[in-house]
């Protein structure tokens, strides 16, 4: 084994070799060779998720019966680093499976579970969360979006921003105010069913952004939206903030995946081109600053690892908690953007170039350090706990 490889993660299996190797051959054949023509767009092709669904690729953690692969967290692990090793930014497949099936498997009536899920697993239905606000981001409890029960439907006002398959969505998890007089135990999760035409509901424009140029991402806007009551995630009011505070940890453990992957890549990246390249009549791993400064980066690439491998073993034997989670979610991120950098200046001026994939990594990784709560916040619930 090449002395820079990985290593092999503990929980890795030969099942899970074998659907890395399916997944690569996805993002790699299907989705990355159209990835300017998605940024263009501002969004992937709508297809590629029934494509996904036909391989096998969605719904990894899903029960059978509902319609999925029936793994668990590894399964939707191993899909989020082929992903983020193949260069693809724009398929937002880790909200879709790592996050919105997860509401529905975990708190889902079976009601739900069977209206929703095999849709999901199919690709047939595009799932979206929808958390945060044009007012505010971490702030969860401040949410203003507010759904009022008439008869058999709650009415729902407010807006969502920065919603990863918002323009693209069938399903809609919505956190909303069920009781504006309360602060947490006020919040309820909706399953809103939108689309294009359906009264009260509008999508806005594709933010565009610095990164992650080919991912959809858009505002929703709610306007007197009628949504039935058996669409009240679990049958009862008041819970949301409880559900999504519970499902946090594992999204957070997602981009933390993805944060190690992108730090392999990119040193992988940077040392195959340190060999290659010649300043000066030499290559520039022959010059010490360029060894010394890939050998940090191989060393915060390698703690990394274990950390994050650690907190997979702790998802998996169901004792993750909040503040390691957020641990491994700001500490990850963070290097993921300073490993990243320190790559990219190897490269000289051909890394500040979208046609290097370690540019295309450098713009989507900083991003990694603001959503699924920002680092700062992160920090702050690990000091809590100290």
């Amino acid at each position: 084994m090449p002395a820079m490889a990985p290593p092999r993660s503990p929980w890795r299996t030969q099942e899970l070799d074998d659907l890395a190797g399916t997944a690569r051959r996805f993002f790699t054949e299907e989705v990355v060779p159209h990835e300017d023509r998605f940024e263009a767009q501002g969004h992937p092709d709508r297809v590629l998720y029934r494509r996904a669904g036909q391989l096998g690729l969605l719904g990894l953690s899903v029960p059978e019966e509902s319609g999925g692969g029936g793994g668990s967290f590894v399964h939707e692990a191993v899909l989020a680093e082929e992903q983020v090793k193949a260069g693809d930014s724009s398929l937002g497949i880790n909200v879709h499976c790592g996050i919105v099936t997860g509401y529905f498997v975990r708190y889902g009536t079976p009601d739900q579970r069977a209206r929703w899920l095999p849709g999901l697993c199919s690709g047939d239905l595009v799932g979206a969360i929808a958390m945060t606000e044009p007012g505010g981001g971490s702030d969860l409890q401040a949410i203003r979006t507010h759904a009022v029960l008439e008869g058999g439907h709650y009415v729902v006002n407010g807006a969502k921003t920065f919603i990863t398959n918002g323009l693209q969505a069938d399903i809609a998890v919505l956190a909303v105010k069920t009781d504006s007089g309360q602060g947490a135990s006020g919040i309820s999760m909706l399953v809103c069913e939108v689309g294009d035409g359906v009264p009260g509901f509008r999508r806005g424009k594709p933010i565009k952004k610095i990164g992650q140029q080919g991912n959809d991402t858009a505002e929703l806007f709610f306007d007197d939206l009628r949504v039935p009551v058996t669409n009240l995630l679990g049958g009862f009011e008041g819970r949301g903030f409880y559900q999504m505070s519970d499902l946090l940890p594992q999204e957070r453990l997602i981009i933390a995946v993805m944060a190690v992957a992108a730090m392999e890549r990119a040193l992988e990246l940077a040392v195959a081109y340190a060999k290659e390249r010649t300043a000066f009549g030499q290559s520039l791993m022959s010059y010490q600053h360029i060894r010394f400064t890939l050998a940090q980066c191989a060393a915060t690439v390698r703690a990394s690892r274990l950390l994050l491998d650690d907190c997979i073993a702790r998802l998996e034997a169901g004792t993750l908690d909040v503040p390691t989670a957020a641990m491994a979610k700001f500490w990850l991120t963070d290097n993921q953007c300073r490993v990243i950098d320190e790559c990219l200046q190897v490269f000289g001026g051909y890394g500040f170039t979208t046609e290097y994939p370690i540019g295309r990594l450098y713009r989507d990784s900083r991003v990694q350090k603001i959503y699924g709560g920002t680092n700062e916040v992160m920090q702050e619930l690990v000091a809590r706990a100290l």
